[in-house]
């Protein structure tokens, strides 16, 4: 990755606290995901108090520790980080460059982006939303063959997220310039 395009992007504020805003979105999404119907259960009980739902989600982040194997809460903040890093790259790019963008570098992200949410889960549940998915054609499966049981589209997603933060960061340091016919 071009480290200089990195410093570029996130020396100005603005684009550290949109990274920070998604990863932490992403982050959350990822730990509350395995407990959406407990959540949603308990947002509409009316006994409970609303500082009891309040306190539900927030504990439930913590989550991370107990619900995930090591494995998989790795690729997971790995993700998370790499999604928010992303989108603020992109931004940025896209901010600067918008007459001159190349569209398959973008690709590769939003590949990787669908991997990460695909291979999400914790070690209960394995590859949570992957597995309701197949599910529908009776393929989950197919995913207890797999030697780390769907985490391997965790992997996937860490590594895609990664190639087109470089990717990215290439274009900005370096950008395409069509070459000129000098005579």
């Amino acid at each position: 990755m071009a480290p200089q395009a990195v410093q570029k992007v996130f020396r100005k504020p603005t684009y550290v606290i949109l990274a920070l805003g998604i990863s932490t979105v992403v982050f959350v999404f990822a730990t509350w995901l395995p407990n959406i119907p407990l959540i949603i259960r308990i947002m509409g009980h009316p006994r409970m108090s609303f500082s009891d739902k309040l306190e539900l989600p927030l504990n439930l982040i913590g989550s991370i520790a107990t619900n995930f194997t090591l494995l998989s809460a790795s690729y997971t903040v790995a993700t998370a980080i790499l999604f928010g890093m992303n989108v603020a790259m992109i931004f940025y790019f896209l901010r600067r460059r918008i007459d001159g963008i190349e569209r398959a570098r973008f690709g590769i992200g939003f590949f990787g982006i669908t991997s990460g949410v695909s291979g999400m889960g914790c070690a209960a549940c394995g590859s949570l939303f992957l597995t309701s998915i197949f599910s529908l054609a009776g393929a989950s499966g197919i995913l207890a063959f797999l030697p780390l049981g769907g985490g391997e589209f965790g992997i996937l997603a860490v590594v895609l997220l990664a190639v087109s933060l470089h990717l990215t960061a290439k274009q900005i340091q370096h950008p395409a310039v069509c070459k000129t016919n000098r005579r």
